[in-house]
Order: structure tokens, then sequence, then C-alpha cells
């Protein structure tokens, strides 16, 4: 059987942009070589290459996602899209693939779009019966009165880029003068929406789903336990900074629950691929965080390590949604 060309797409436009890289070098990894030729492709702003071992990068040719290699032109049948942020977690470039012919491992640009608004995404499924923290969206350039934060969530809270990821630009705020300097801070990173967030005293849990061809899988649950003062940059990719627990020392009936709650969004929202939800658990109440799309998959990443307390094989597991992918034709 001849071999898939798979482009695992990683970079972007953020400060996600690193961790995008890790990811990428996870998901090549896991693929399995011997059904699928692997290719790397980093997206930037101005240039999208191609990486082959012992060459120079190749540039991408955009009006069809293909580049050309000792004179012979190649062709993706798949992106494995690892862009965590803009623009590929937002929908954008799952709008250019949609365009081009070319599938893609991860959900399309209405469900993409949404989840990355994050102050969007928890209204809408706020309403849908789902538990979130209070919250108030700053638009872009809007000024701010502290007092009217305090008064709408209340101290601590969180302030951050509305859409963004990684814990970049995101602050704990404990007082008033703090308010001003930590909307900048976010704006540094993201200068359009701020999100500010009430603060929820609890257990922090995060779990994965995908679906295939076979249906739906909800993974186990991750607790974490951050040696920060909240589950920061550096709790997230320093492993003396974090104790991530697999399955979470939760009960069964709680696990379960918030397994059916990932599965759920999945459903309304319309993703594909493997998603990921975070939660803070508060009195036995699971409060939704934000919906991950495109989680990272290093292989000390929240869903490896759900995959394999599940008795799972990371390699089949990509294989299987990938063929899903495929045969939608």
């Amino acid at each position: 059987m001849k071999k898939r060309n798979i482009a695992v797409v990683f970079g972007g436009y953020s400060s996600e942009n690193v961790v995008s890289r890790r990811s990428a070098r996870g998901i090549a990894s896991f693929l399995d070589s011997d059904l699928y030729n692997i290719y790397l492709v980093d997206i930037e702003h101005d240039r999208w290459t191609v990486e082959i071992e012992g060459s120079e990068p190749i540039d991408i040719d955009r009006s069809d996602f293909s580049f050309t290699c000792a004179g012979e032109k190649i062709h993706f049948d798949l992106a494995y899209i690892t862009i965590h942020g803009n623009p590929g977690e937002n929908g954008i470039l799952q709008g250019y693939f949609d365009m081009v012919g070319v599938p893609y491992s991860c959900c399309g640009v209405f469900a993409a779009s949404l989840t990355f608004n994050k102050y969007a995404c928890n209204r809408y499924l706020s309403q849908l019966g789902f538990h979130v923290a209070k919250a108030v969206r700053i638009a872009a350039g809007e000024a701010v009165d502290p007092q009217t934060i305090a008064d709408a969530v209340g101290f601590p809270c969180f302030i951050k880029p509305n859409q963004g990821g990684s814990s970049f630009g995101t602050t704990k705020v404990k007082c008033l003068d703090e308010v001003l300097p930590a909307i900048a801070a976010a704006r540094a990173e993201d200068d359009g929406e701020v999100l500010v967030e009430s603060f929820l005293a609890g257990t922090e849990v995060s779990c994965g789903c995908y679906k295939t061809r076979e249906g739906m899988t909800s993974l186990p649950v991750t607790e974490v336990v951050s040696k920060n003062e909240f589950f920061d940059y550096e709790a997230k990719y320093t492993a003396s900074r974090v104790e991530e627990i697999t399955p979470a020392r939760i009960s069964d009936a709680l696990t379960r629950e918030i397994q059916a709650l990932t599965a759920r969004i999945y459903d309304v929202v319309g993703c594909k691929g493997i998603i990921r939800a975070d939660y803070i658990i508060v009195e036995g109440v699971p409060y939704l965080l934000e919906v991950n799309t495109t989680p990272g998959m290093t292989a000390t990443s929240f869903i490896p390590q759900q995959v394999r307390a599940a008795g799972l094989d990371m390699t089949r597991v990509l294989t299987e949604l990938i063929e899903t992918e495929l045969s939608r034709g």
C-alpha cells in the first residue's frame, strides 16, 4: 500500500510557537512511519516551509499546500494541525485547508473559532447547563474602571488574553491596584480582547476525548496540582513545578460526570480529532475553564498521559483518527 503524506503543521504567530514545535516533534514520534511519510511544516508570518532532513527548508506552495523536492511535486494527504494559537487554533488555517481541499486532523472553522474565544465559548456552553466562572469581557482599547471589575467578579480574579493559551499574559489579581497592570500584560500578549474571570477554589482537572469510526472515547481524568500560585506557564512546562496525577484522585462518579461533560462538549460544539477540556471542581461541581481543540502532544502532555492510563497506544490512536478523517472522502 502506498504511504500517505502527512504534514505535521506547527509554528504560528503567537508566543505559543515554541510549545507548538514541541508538540510537532511529539506527534511525529507517535505517527506510524510504516503507514505515513511524515513531514514537519513550519508556518510563520513571512514563510511556510517543510523541513527535510539533510537539506535547507523548502517553501510550501500555498496555492495547493504542496512542495517540490528533487523535481518532484509532493502533495499532502492530510494536515495534522498542532499550532497552539493563531492561525491554527482559531479557524483561520482550517478555512484555508477547506479552500484548497486538504483534510485536517482537528475541528472545523466554526468550532475552532468558538472555542478559541474563551468568553464566547463559555457563555455559549453556560446556556446549555455547563457551570462556568463569572466573567467580564474587555474590548480592545476599552477603558476600564478597576472598581467595576471588582464589583463584577471580586478578588482574587484572573486577567488574561481572551484568545490565547499556555497562560501567557495571565495574571492572578488580588486588589484594585493590580487590575490595570494585569490588563496591560494581557494586551501586551494579544492587543485584542481581555478576559476577567472570578477565582474558583477547588481541584483542577483535565479530560481528553476523541471520536473515530468506532465511536467516542473519553479518556481518564488528570488532576493538576501546581506548586506555583496557579497553573501558569512555568508550572505547565516545568516538571518540578507541577504534579499531574492520572487518573485523578476523585470519585468514580465524578470521573464519569467529567468524561460525559467533555464528550457532550465535543458533540455540541462540533469537534473533530482529539480535544481536551479543563475544569475546576468546586464542592463536587465541575466548572468548565476552557476547551482546547489542539491540545499539547509532547510525550508528557495530558493527552498522551491519559491515553497511556487508558491502556491505549498513541500510535494506534493517531492512526485511527487519521484514517477516520481520510475515510470522509
